[in-house]
């Protein structure tokens, strides 16, 4: 199906289409219901009157102070990671090409380690998780480089480097005050416990900026996944569309792991879970997103309640979720 902006066109999807109106019908009564439970239980009704504006005082503080910031930094940190590990994959046409797997996650995790242990901020930790997350993108990069970067080899880098920079983590922890370890531990983890609007904005900034390059690129994309020779042949700039992707997804990779801390296996599962979705012959970044975010916010809520009134770290249970996803591809592809 092509819809027609004057003399812009753009060809759709009818499934994708029904499946991105699911997985946000999906992501809004997840929200809903997050707001809603707690402590301190709220109506759904006085719930969306809150989010609209016309809540009763105490409705709005719990929902617009204390709970939205939490979901929406879920929503928007679930939606990067999606969308970046959906770039990776399409980059190295492996469903286990993600930055949880080629090095940029554990790069960012050395990184918040390192600005813990010297004493840093939440905001030095985030800033030092970012950095992490770029300095290993371009070590990989750079080391996957001959004559052009092929997926194979940028998988093989990363593992490599995600090995290196695991036993580094290790070795940091060991060494550090043991309140430093303690609190490098936890936000290793990855949490949306505490977070506000400080920790959205930036995600919600990142994806602003980064997503209409994204969707400018992924056509292009779609080409190379056909194979180097076959996209220059259709005058594809392969380097460039290349480079240019593994800006967006590393940087979306940063900015979520500096908001949430290291959230493990939603990069690697949903874009797969958008794929099946949608039944699309490839990886969709819309709908990565999408289902990046659902995967998220559902699994804080899940982390919140499962053993209520205490609470687990959402990293626990994408761990859950990602290792059985994980183990059933395998068990997949063997067959």
């Amino acid at each position: 199906m092509t819809i027609r902006f004057g003399s812009w066109s753009v060809r759709v999807a009818p499934r994708a289409l029904v499946v991105g109106a699911l997985l946000v019908a999906v992501a809004f009564a997840v929200t809903v219901v997050a707001i809603s439970t707690g402590e301190y239980t709220v109506a759904v009704p006085d719930v969306l009157k809150a989010l609209f504006g016309q809540g009763t005082p105490v409705a709005e503080l719990i929902v617009g102070r204390l709970r939205a910031p939490r979901v929406v930094t879920g929503l928007l940190v679930g939606a990067a990671f999606g969308v970046s590990g959906a770039i990776f994959q399409s980059l190295t046409r492996n469903p286990l090409g993600s930055p949880d797997f080629i090095g940029f996650t554990a790069g960012a995790s050395t990184g918040g380690i390192l600005a813990v242990v010297l004493g840093g901020s939440a905001m030095v930790i985030a800033g030092g998780a970012l950095a992490g997350c770029l300095v290993t993108a371009v070590l990989v990069y750079a080391l996957a480089f001959r004559r052009g970067v092929q997926g194979y080899r940028l998988v093989l880098v990363g593992i490599g480097a995600n090995a290196l920079l695991v036993a580094v983590n290790s070795y940091l922890l060991t060494r550090a005050d043991i309140n430093d370890a303690a609190t490098a531990g936890a936000w290793l983890t990855g949490s949306l416990g505490g977070r506000g609007w400080d920790h959205a904005i930036p995600v919600g900034v990142a994806l602003t900026v980064l997503l209409p390059l994204v969707a400018w690129i992924s056509r292009p994309m779609r080409m190379i996944e056909m194979g180097d020779d076959a996209a220059r042949s259709m005058g594809i700039r392969v380097e460039a569309v290349r480079a240019g992707a593994v800006v967006a997804g590393v940087l979306l990779c940063g900015v979520a792991t500096a908001a949430a801390g290291p959230v493990i296996f939603v990069a690697l599962a949903a874009p797969q879970i958008a794929r099946r979705l949608a039944r699309s012959p490839g990886v969709t970044m819309i709908s990565s997103a999408l289902a990046g975010a659902v995967l998220l916010i559902a699994a804080d809520l899940v982390a919140q309640r499962v053993i209520a009134p205490s609470q687990l770290p959402v990293g626990v249970v994408t761990a859950a979720i990602g290792g059985t996803y994980l183990a059933l591809l395998l068990r997949k592809d063997r067959h």
